[in-house]
């Protein structure tokens, strides 16, 4: 099992569309620690912390989001684990 974390923008019709809170759902149901939050610019950025199978899992949920969301893209990368997060949070 390994562990990795990965670091996202989504931009697109993502705030005020519950986005954040279904991103919070969404990694809580595959066990996942990190946050989530709102951008002056109007993006979604995130910090997702788990296994690498739940990880992608909420890679590709990302590019769909929520009913309401209209995602136009979504930039990701694989960080190093610079600091350990004990549940996920929306900010």
């Amino acid at each position: 099992m390994s562990v990795i974390c990965l670091h996202a923008y989504v931009s697109g019709r993502v705030q005020g569309v519950w986005f954040r809170q279904s991103t919070k759902e969404m990694a809580d149901s595959l066990g996942l620690t990190g946050w989530v939050k709102n951008l002056d610019d109007g993006r979604v950025e995130l910090i997702a912390q788990g296994e690498d199978q739940a990880v992608r899992q909420l890679e590709a949920w990302l590019n769909q989001g929520p009913e309401l969301a209209t995602v136009a893209e979504v930039a990701s990368s694989l960080v190093s684990q610079s600091e350990q997060y004990e549940t996920f949070n929306v900010s």
